[in-house]
């Protein structure tokens, strides 16, 4: 598989006319070699030339983590060697260098000033369109991923809420999602109740949630490297009319965003379903956020699901449809769920309920 992908690029390179690519530390790198490294000081980097056999550079201390297929050459390097000249050596006279964006500007500073005569670029629009169509292993692990979190949802459904600190149900959901499978989060969980719930990225803390709070709760896992996303909107006790109402456009709104994605049509029109009928219901300023983003190996990343983004949907392509309304001082919620365009429609890798659920 990574053999495959590193053909794939190299024939984008030859194709733009990039010499080198070169992917450190972020999700660039596991992508294409199956290794994550970890974000040290001590620099680890893939470097691609159009042909040939790539080679990893990676601290000494950190090659025995290193299980790599053939199609890839290690060279280690210990405390006292130049580890950018190094990389010089193998970019040679590379007249145009394309850098993965999640690679340290001080490893990039330090290339820039041993390779004064290249051209150096972004690598995104080489690797962008691999990674943005999910193979079908892909799509398998981000629906096993999304079922965990599922689980959890469920499982939320039947916890006490009152009397209980936002911070204590963080602990709990992220607790949850690794007794569901998960190797690891894919992020912070999210709980935020009442007032706190209008904050879209609010981080549980102190507030104890009573009766009449909305809590929306955000959390995803990772299996095999994927990640999940999902975000349900609780109801401590009965709702009043208006958080109900709210909450039946929100929905309404949701719903009719995945049932509209399709191949063919574009990221900025999915927004607009959503929007429009957020809108047309009077809540249109308090929805303050994209509709979506793609996920992956990153828990964001493209394509992202907003006005003015006309990249065309094609199968394979897999994002979050998840509007919101947040009402400040009061009240918020929202609803997510994952999807993946198909040959004909959409699939959602989401099953839980998207109700507002009243908990105790």
């Amino acid at each position: 598989m990574y053999a495959h992908r590193i053909d794939r690029l190299q024939t984008s390179m030859t194709a733009a006319g990039v010499d080198a690519v070169l992917l450190s530390v972020g999700t660039d790198l596991p992508y294409f070699t199956g290794y994550e490294a970890m974000p040290l000081e001590r620099i680890t980097m893939l470097a691609v030339a159009r042909t040939g056999v790539p080679t990893l550079v990676v601290p000494e201390l950190e090659r025995p983590r290193v299980k790599l297929d053939p199609a890839f050459e290690v060279r280690g390097w210990g405390e006292m060697e130049d580890s950018i000249g190094i990389l010089v050596e193998l970019v040679g006279d590379a007249r145009l260098v394309a850098v993965g964006d999640q690679c340290w500007s001080g490893f990039l500073l330090d290339l820039q000033q041993r390779i004064p005569g290249a051209f150096w670029q972004s690598a995104t629009p080489l690797t962008l369109p691999m990674r943005m169509r999910k193979t079908p292993d892909e799509v398998a692990a981000l629906r096993a991923t999304a079922a965990s979190a599922d689980r959890v949802a469920a499982r939320l459904a039947e916890e006490p809420f009152a009397g209980r600190t936002e911070a204590d149900l963080t602990v709990w959901i992220e607790a949850a999602l690794r007794e569901e499978g998960n190797e690891g989060l894919s992020f912070q969980a999210i709980v935020a109740s009442g007032p706190n719930a209008a904050s879209p990225h609010h981080h549980g803390g102190t507030r104890i949630m009573t009766a009449g709070d909305t809590v929306v709760c955000d959390f995803g896992g990772r299996m095999g490297g994927y990640c999940s996303d999902t975000t349900r909107t609780f109801m401590v006790g009965e709702p009043s009319e208006s958080v109900a109402g709210a909450h039946a456009v929100l929905l309404a709104a949701q719903q009719a965003a995945v049932a509209a994605v399709r191949p063919g049509v574009t990221a900025a029109s999915i927004d607009r379903v959503a929007r429009q009928i957020i809108d047309e219901a009077g809540y249109g300023a308090y929805f303050i956020h994209r509709t979506g983003h793609g996920i992956g190996l990153d828990v964001h990343e493209h394509p992202y699901i907003v006005e003015g983004n006309d990249l065309v949907l094609e199968p394979g392509m897999a994002f979050s449809i998840e509007p919101g309304i947040y009402m400040p001082g009061e009240f918020g919620m929202r609803i997510e769920d994952i999807v993946v365009v198909t040959d004909n429609g959409v699939d959602n890798l989401n099953r839980s309920s998207r109700e507002l659920l009243s908990v105790r």
